[in-house]
């Protein structure tokens, strides 16, 4: 548990966040501004560009045009490609994605096992090898019965790929399931020549403690990461879950009430003032598009003025209807 946001970090001057923003704008336009680590389009509307800090995500948004993602940082930025993984970096911070068709690496396991190798082992190769935030989109990620779950398949392959390299713990993380026709896992993070501090939820239990009945393979993540100068907390994907089980099945109202419930405890347990505000960026995944505008007038009405990117995915649970990530800037 971070003990509050007033603790004195011994050491180099601790790197400031990275501005987290959505904006309607062309692609072109804001990868040619200063400071630009990466930017994220979203659906099948989203332009292509052929910049290695440009990622085009496979979930479609419920707004229409789709507003970008973008991320930018103090100071210039370098990028490149290695392999399959696209990178960028610059005052510190290091954005780095992979995507790779299922069809030529085994299904989930087998790619999910590929992607994180790479990942790790050019991680291993920077200074800016402490991973914050990453965020894991597969197509179809509730089919299977029991253990043949593609989820749980993909927690099993990301077990083997990472290796020991998050044995001093895990970053905070998202999984959704995507609705794309080709079966692509879509991996990218955000790491720090720094360590941030790992932030959990005393209502609900650590994620890489779950019982056998959530797989061979627990997920694994932190609920949230206090980044390095401790000025924006990175909130993992956070939904009705309270202890390790899912509450109330069926129930979208109930489901959204917990789902903030939990960011809530959240931010107390960071040491941070209760709320979100307009700096606040959140994403909502829909699990089924008719309860979209549902989500939509209660995220306006409980947060208010905090700009919220709606998309339709299926969240790890088949019985969860809604899950929000985002960040919190102090």
């Amino acid at each position: 548990m971070v003990q509050g946001f007033e603790k004195v970090i011994a050491g180099p001057e601790p790197r400031r966040a990275p501005l987290v923003s959505y904006r309607y704008a062309h692609p072109a336009a804001v990868l040619a501004e200063p400071g630009t680590l990466a930017v994220f389009g979203f659906g099948a509307g989203a332009t292509r560009n052929a910049d290695p800090r440009w990622l085009g995500v496979e979930l479609e948004c419920f707004d229409a045009p789709a507003p970008l993602e973008i991320w930018q940082v103090q100071g210039p930025v370098t990028h490149g490609r290695v392999g399959d993984l696209r990178w960028s970096a610059g005052d510190g911070w290091l954005f780095a994605a992979i995507e790779l068709d299922e069809r030529h690496h085994g299904g989930p396991n087998g790619t999910g096992a590929a992607a994180y190798a790479q990942l790790c082992e050019f991680l291993a190769t920077r200074r800016e090898r402490h991973v914050q935030r990453i965020w894991n989109y597969l197509a179809d990620i509730n089919q299977g019965d029991g253990d043949d779950e593609r989820y749980k398949q993909f927690c099993d392959g990301r077990a083997v790929g990472m290796g020991a390299f998050f044995a001093d713990g895990f970053p905070a993380a998202t999984a959704i399931g995507h609705h794309a026709a080709e079966p692509l896992q879509q991996i990218y993070l955000l790491a720090s020549d720094q360590r941030g501090t790992r932030v959990e939820n005393p209502r609900q239990v650590s994620a890489w403690r779950y019982p056998r009945q959530y797989g061979r393979t627990p997920p694994s993540f932190a609920r949230a990461m206090a980044l390095p100068a401790q000025d924006a907390l990175a909130i993992s994907g956070t939904a009705a879950v309270v202890g390790h089980a899912s509450a109330h099945q069926d129930d979208l109202v109930a489901q959204l009430e917990e789902t903030l419930t939990n960011l809530e405890a959240l931010l107390a347990s960071a040491g941070m003032n209760a709320g979100f505000d307009t700096q606040s960026p959140l994403k909502a995944y829909v699990r089924h598009p008719v309860d979209a505008s549902h989500v939509h007038d209660f995220l306006q009405l409980r947060l208010p003025g905090v700009p919220v990117l709606l998309l339709h995915g299926d969240i790890c649970r088949q019985e969860l209807l809604v899950e929000i990530d985002g960040w919190r800037y102090a």
